[in-house]
């Protein structure tokens, strides 16, 4: 079980988090909890105490709105599973934090090679690794630039988390369905 990552993407209200909160008390005994949101309005911190009403209390918490990689890390000293909630809010603050980068394209480097850490601490940290995240690109284009490069780089993390997962599950309407396994690869490039 250790060393296993499972994605688990959908869409907004979608039950992916239920899901995953499910999916990680049936793995395991010591479970620890990344959240990544930061808290900046009365509508954050309502939704921020919900997920805290629905977690056991014996689960562990660790606030990471950056350097998750490294959270990740300590997680893993002490839990047989984590549960990373959520991938696309974390892209949120590494984006906006990046924002006095001089381009979208270095800024897209900045975040994804933060991914890229995330993933690496995800394979190595020693535990089984959940990590909850939104598919944002199923809908119409952004009407701005920011929100444009945002999905761009949501779609490009999930991409590069669900390569190295063990299960990606999909969950719409709170139905789960494990995709990776019906996924077809196609290795020839055109």
């Amino acid at each position: 079980m250790s060393g296993r990552i499972v994605l688990i993407t959908g869409g907004a209200r979608s039950g992916k988090s239920t899901f995953a909160e499910r999916y990680a008390a049936s793995q395991g005994k010591a479970i620890s909890y990344i959240a990544t949101a930061q808290v900046l309005d009365d509508e954050m911190r309502n939704r921020v105490a919900l997920h805290r009403q629905r977690r056991p209390a014996a689960w562990q918490t660790y606030e990471a709105p950056f350097a998750a990689d490294e959270a990740m890390l300590q997680a893993g000293k002490h839990a047989d599973v984590i549960l990373f909630d959520c991938l696309t809010l974390y892209i949120s603050n590494l984006l906006l934090a990046a924002e006095g980068l001089p381009t979208a394209a270095a800024r897209c480097e900045q975040v994804l090679s933060q991914i890229d850490q995330l993933s690496d601490s995800a394979s190595s940290c020693g535990a089984m690794v959940i990590i909850v995240t939104n598919e944002v690109g199923m809908g119409i284009v952004p009407d701005n630039a920011l929100a444009r490069e945002y999905r761009d780089i949501a779609g490009w993390a999930n991409q590069k988390i669900a390569s190295r997962a063990d299960e990606v599950y999909l969950v719409i309407s709170g139905l789960a369905v494990e995709i990776k396994q019906l996924s077809t690869n196609v290795s020839k490039e055109v």
